[in-house]
């Protein structure tokens, strides 16, 4: 089958389910971008978690919560309920007497497990807060299997069928009214903090929400990239932008690649020189699995262009860095080398840049209410046309899954059209922080919308990059940034107890 539109979605969390064809990249045309995953962290080879030691997971006690399989029907099969994972940390906090505040991280499209190990902007200030941590695994990911597996939970789209972004943040709101009242800490404020696809459901969360969250770090969550209200070039352009101002010779050569790439695979043994000069483990299909694993390569270096080490900068250090006298696929393949390293080969397959349940995972949720259009078209990037098509997408999958997508739902539910001036009347209390070098922020809200609906943008900064553990290496730049996101949710918190006090006395 050829999955043209879909080829939109395996790269952002991925697709697709139990099909194995959807797994590899030969069934993926040039018509449609990959996307990368909207995840805090880049894995594999880019950002490995530390292991998560002894010392560290004794402060972390697991439960489990009892959730409603669907929470806005009345029909039995609505009452069938699931073991949801939640992960508390208790070191910090100053208890309920105090009152002490209760910070929460809203799982998104992976396990729980990564976060706990790889995130560090909750427990770098836990102790300045007295906060209790709460993270909250997301539905269908990690542990938190509906239908007792796996296997049985992406049968078909009736089990499917109850996987969204509205169940997942009434899910949250279940567990943390949950422990509150276990806690007997009715009157701890929660905060509830949230990276990329995350991101946007600690923003819907506030939204939705807000007796029960104060507010919201909703980090590179790109709420906008809904409905056509960002332009579909816009992730591939910033991407543009971040190579070209590294080096102008290295997207110049990234930019000629492509159509060298199609005149190599067009010659006799075109795709076995291609092969070889690459390293791919196996041989090639067609050019464009080569293209899309370059691609790819590309777009997580400048997602994840973080310091110190800033990846773009790595791989455009690779091809200009190439031997004199290199021909230009040479340069390019010295830049692989440069990013990935230098390895006996190298799978085209994305499926080694994610883990299988954000695959599977994903190529639900973006087949449904997470249709994010992005494309290119002739000559706006450094890549080749690739136009976003709704009506070949909505057809694929369609084909997939037996139901088609609700393209426009996200804005119906959540908002998004205007956002300035609807937020301004009656939202509150929600961080907005990104970095311009992540091409997703193209997505994001970057401007203040009212004194506390409020954007915080670093020009250096990457996906996520200030939910990442502070580190001795970090930028004055990025250690503001996370300052200004402290003090913040420190006058939320302040002006909560002022009125707290005032009703209670």
């Amino acid at each position: 089958m050829n999955s043209s539109s879909l080829k939109v979605l395996l790269h952002w969390p991925i697709s697709i389910l139990a099909l194995v064809i959807f797994f590899s990249t030969t069934c993926v045309s040039a018509t449609q971008p990959h996307l990368l995953r909207l995840g805090v962290l880049g894995r594999t080879f880019l950002r490995e978690p530390a292991t998560f030691s002894e010392s560290v997971s004794e402060e972390f006690q697991t439960f489990y919560y009892n959730q409603t399989l669907d929470h806005f029907n009345y029909r039995p099969e609505s009452y069938i309920t699931f073991q949801q994972r939640y992960v508390v940390n208790f070191k910090y906090w100053g208890g309920a007497n105090a009152s002490a505040p209760i910070f929460a991280y809203l799982g998104a499209e992976a396990d729980l497990d990564y976060d706990l190990s790889g995130l560090g902007f909750l427990t770098d200030n836990a102790h300045q807060f007295k906060a209790l941590l709460v993270y909250i695994e997301h539905r269908y990911y990690g542990k938190s299997i509906p239908f007792g597996s796996r296997e049985e939970a992406f049968k078909n789209a009736s089990t499917l069928g109850y996987f969204n972004s509205a169940q997942a943040i009434a899910d949250y709101a279940e567990v943390l009214i949950y422990i509150k009242k276990k806690l007997l800490a009715e009157n701890s404020p929660v905060i509830v903090v949230g990276a990329s696809y995350g991101g946007m459901l600690a923003s819907w969360f506030r939204l939705k929400y807000p007796h029960v969250a104060l507010g919201a770090l909703a980090s590179s969550a790109p709420i906008l990239y809904f409905d056509d209200i960002t332009p579909h070039n816009g992730y591939f352009s910033i991407v543009t932008k971040d190579f070209r101002e590294a080096s102008e010779s290295c997207y110049k050569t990234i930019s000629e690649s492509w159509s060298e790439i199609d005149r190599v695979a067009s010659e006799p043994n075109g795709l076995s020189i291609l092969s070889k000069k690459f390293r791919i483990c196996g041989q090639l299909n067609n050019s464009d699995e080569l293209k899309e694993f370059l691609e790819r390569t590309y777009s997580i270096a400048a997602q994840y262009d973080a310091p110190p080490s800033y990846p773009v900068t790595v791989v455009c250090g690779g091809i200009d860095g190439a031997p004199e006298g290199s021909d230009i696929l040479s340069r390019i393949f010295a830049g692989v080398v440069a990013f990935r390293g230098n390895m006996s080969c190298y799978y085209t397959s994305n499926t080694t840049d994610y883990p299988i349940e954000t695959i599977q995972g994903w190529g639900w949720q973006t087949c449904s209410e997470m249709v994010i259009p992005i494309g290119r078209a002739v000559n706006d990037t450094m890549f080749p046309p690739a136009p976003f098509n709704l009506t070949t997408f909505s057809r694929d999958c369609t084909s997939l899954y037996g139901v088609s997508p609700r393209p426009h739902w996200v804005t119906t539910y959540y908002g998004g059209h205007d956002i300035e001036l609807i937020l301004r009347r009656f939202a509150s209390n929600i961080i907005f922080s990104n970095g311009l070098r992540d091409p997703y922020s193209i997505g994001g809200v970057l401007k203040n919308i009212s004194n506390s609906i409020l954007a915080i943008l670093t020009v250096n900064g990457s996906h996520c990059l200030d939910l990442l553990p502070a580190a001795s290496t970090d930028p004055e730049w990025l250690v503001m940034q996370r300052k200004a996101e402290v003090e913040i949710i420190e006058g939320w918190i302040a002006q909560y107890y002022v009125d707290l006090h005032a009703i209670t006395k």
